[in-house]
């Protein structure tokens, strides 16, 4: 009898699972340092779109203990408040933690060929860049934004820019 309530149990448990997890997960954490300025565009209806690229270097050691480092690009695009935020305060080189969903985009060029491109849609974003005396900001220094605590944007007003 008790083998057939743990059955029971791993199956309903398992089924669980399965319910909760059949939609998937679609979560990328990134640290590393822009390669170029933030690329600021405003599309239809004044809806800012930044687009910058992203350098992550992981470091190894081969057969012979040698120190090897590889290095991936990453394409991040970001909406609204966080890309104006993005073209403000980021430049080449700075360090940042981004966290967002992938989003493959498809095309065809000139030629009638089908491209694809896959980017980091970022939702957070922390900037993890050095103090100007040098110094390293604490965790509860680190500026964090995230695309629902960003304010509105303004024009020369003072008014709120909102693209609906």
């Amino acid at each position: 009898m008790i083998l057939l309530k743990d059955f029971l149990f791993r199956k309903n448990f398992y089924d669980k699972i399965k319910y909760y997890f059949m939609r998937g997960i679609n979560r990328v954490m990134l640290i590393g340092n822009l390669g170029k300025d933030p690329d600021m565009q405003f599309l239809e209806g004044n809806i800012a779109v930044a687009k910058f690229s992203l350098a992550t270097t992981e470091a190894y050691k081969d057969r012979n203990g040698r120190l090897l480092t590889q290095t991936e690009w990453h394409t991040i695009v970001l909406w609204r408040g966080l890309a104006e935020l993005a073209q403000k305060y980021l430049h080449k080189g700075s360090q940042v933690y981004i966290e967002g969903r992938l989003k493959t985009r498809s095309w065809e060029d000139k030629e009638g060929n089908k491209k694809f491109a896959t980017e980091i849609v970022g939702d957070n974003l922390i900037m993890l860049d050095k103090r100007a005396d040098g110094s390293a900001l604490g965790v509860d220094e680190a500026p964090i934004f995230t695309d629902d605590d960003v304010p509105p944007p303004t024009d020369e007003t003072g008014n709120e820019r909102l693209p609906f």
